[in-house]
C-alpha cells in the first residue's frame, strides 16, 4: 500500500501463517497496513504518560479541523464508535441515565434505520440499549420503481420514545442523507451515520458533517491506516462530550476531581459520572497517537495518485486473468469498494473448478491468499488491488492461475 515494510518472522515464530491480502481492509485479515510515520508515533507515545482526556482533548480538536464537525473523539474501532453514538443520543447529559444503560427504562431507547440499511453491525447501536425500529421495504430492488423508504415513513416512525435515526453510507442506500437529516431535525432527533469504509475520498470527512449529520463513524484503520483497533466519532459538541463522558475512566475522588477541559462540549454535570458502558472500549494513549498521525497523513495524501495506482493493477490483473480457461474478468469499481475490483467469474465446465473451490485452496495455503469471496456463490470471485503492491500483485495472479489449472 505504498510503504516498505521491514521483513519480520514475529508471525512465524508464533507459528501463525501471514496473509497476501487481494480482499480488501477486512479486518478479519488485519484491515490494513499501519503507515510506518504512525508506528513510529505509538513507539514515542508508548515512553511517557498523558492524560488520555488531555489527549482526547487534542485529538477533538484534530478531528474537528479534519472534518468541519464541532468535536471529536477516538473510539476503540468503528462498531465501537456507533455504541458510543447510541450511548450519547439515548443518555445525552443526563448522569442517571449513563449509570444504568443498557437498561434505558424511563428515557427514549428507540433508533429508527431505513430497514435496507440494516447490518450485523446495527448491534453496536443495542449494545447500548437501543431498540432498532426499522422502516420501508425492499421494494427498489424488484424493479417496480417503488422506493425503498420515503421520508414520510421515517417521519411517521419517529415519535417520543426515538433517541436518534441512524443510517448506513454508501452511494447506493437510499434515501438521501440530506433528506434523512431534514425529516429527523424537523423532529429534534439527531442522525448518527455509520461511515465506516467511506474514505477515501478525502471529500468524505467533511461531506456527512456538512450534510447535517449529528454524529459520524469513520474506521480509524482501512483507508487512513492508523491502528485498527480505533475508530473515529466526529460530530455535534454536546454529544461528543457525551461520549466522552460514557467512555473515560472518571475513577475518581470527587474533591479532586477536574472535569477534563475540551472535551465535555460545555455540559454541567452534578459529580462524578461513573464508569459507563464506554469503560470496555477504552483507547490506548499509543493508538490514540498513532491514529491522529495516520488521519494528518490521510488527509495530506495524494489520492488522485494513489487511485491511479489502483486502476492500474486491476487492470494489469484483468488482463492476466482473462488468458486463464474458463475465467473471463470484468473491473469494477465504487459500489462494495472505495477501489476498483476485478470481479472474476469462473465456468465450471471451462475452468474444470468452481469459484468456491479456488478461494478454498488460496486459503488454505502458507501464505495464505485471500481474495473477495462475497459473491463465490454465485461463481464468481474477486481481486482488490488496495493492499497489494506490484509484487504481490504478481504472486497473486501466480496462485489463482495455479488453483485453476492443478
Amino acid at each position: 500500500m505504498g510503504d516498505s515494510h521491514p521483513a519480520t518472522d514475529v508471525y512465524e515464530e508464533l507459528g501463525v501463517p501471514t496473509v497476501v491480502n487481494a480482499a480488501g481492509t477486512k479486518t478479519r485479515i488485519g484491515g490494513s497496513l499501519i503507515r510506518d510515520e504512525a508506528v513510529e508515533a505509538m513507539a514515542a507515545a508508548a515512553e511517557s504518560f498523558v492524560r488520555i482526556s488531555d489527549l482526547q482533548a487534542r485529538a477533538s480538536e484534530l478531528i474537528a479541523e479534519a472534518t468541519g464537525a464541532e468535536a471529536g473523539f477516538v473510539s476503540s474501532g468503528a462498531a465501537a464508535g456507533l455504541e458510543l453514538a447510541a450511548a450519547a443520543c439515548i443518555a445525552g447529559d443526563d448522569p442517571s441515565a449513563m449509570a444504568r444503560l443498557p437498561d434505558t427504562e424511563g428515557v427514549a431507547s428507540d433508533v429508527v434505520m431505513p430497514r435496507t440499511h440494516r447490518t450485523g453491525y446495527d448491534h453496536a447501536l443495542r449494545a447500548a440499549g437501543a431498540d432498532v425500529v426499522d422502516v420501508g421495504t425492499n421494494d427498489r430492488r424488484l424493479g417496480t420503481g417503488a422506493t425503498d423508504v420515503e421520508p414520510w415513513e421515517l417521519d411517521a416512525a419517529i415519535d417520543e420514545e426515538t433517541a436518534a435515526v441512524a443510517v448506513v453510507q454508501k452511494e447506493y442506500t437510499r434515501p438521501s442523507l440530506r433528506s434523512v437529516v431534514e425529516v429527523a431535525h424537523d423532529n429534534d432527533v439527531p442522525v448518527i451515520v455509520d461511515a465506516a469504509a467511506e474514505l477515501p475520498p478525502v471529500a468524505n470527512l467533511e461531506r456527512f458533517v456538512a450534510d447535517g449529520a449529528d454524529l459520524v463513524v469513520f474506521s480509524g484503520g482501512k483507508a487512513v491506516r492508523g491502528p485498527q483497533s480505533t475508530g473515529i466519532v466526529a460530530g455535534r459538541e454536546d454529544l461528543v462530550g457525551s461520549v466522552a463522558m460514557q467512555q473515560l475512566d472518571m475513577h475518581a475522588e470527587p474533591s479532586v476531581w477536574e472535569p477534563p477541559e475540551g472535551i465535555f462540549g460545555g455540559i454541567e454535570i452534578e459529580g462524578v459520572p461513573r464508569q459507563g458502558i464506554g469503560r470496555s472500549l477504552k483507547v490506548g494513549k499509543e493508538e490514540l497517537v498513532g491514529l491522529l498521525r495516520a488521519l494528518e497523513l490521510f488527509v495530506e495524501a495524494d489520492h488522485d495518485a494513489l487511485a491511479a495506482a489502483w486502476r492500474e493493477r486491476a487492470e494489469t490483473a484483468s488482463a492476466a486473468l482473462s488468458e486463464i480457461e474458463g475465467l473471463s474478468t470484468t473491473v469494477e469499481g465504487g459500489a462494495k469498494s472505495v477501489a476498483p475490483e476485478v470481479v472474476v467469474t469462473v465456468d465450471p465446465d471451462a475452468a474444470g473448478t468452481t469459484a468456491e473451490a479456488v478461494v478454498r485452496t488460496l486459503r488454505r495455503e502458507d501464505p495464505r491468499v485471500f481474495v473477495g469471496a462475497d459473491d463465490v456463490a454465485e461463481g464468481r470471485f474477486g481481486v482488490n488491488p488496495m493492499c497489494l503492491d506490484d509484487g504481490e500483485l504478481e504472486y497473486v495472479l501466480e496462485r489463482v492461475r495455479a488453483a485453476v489449472e492443478t
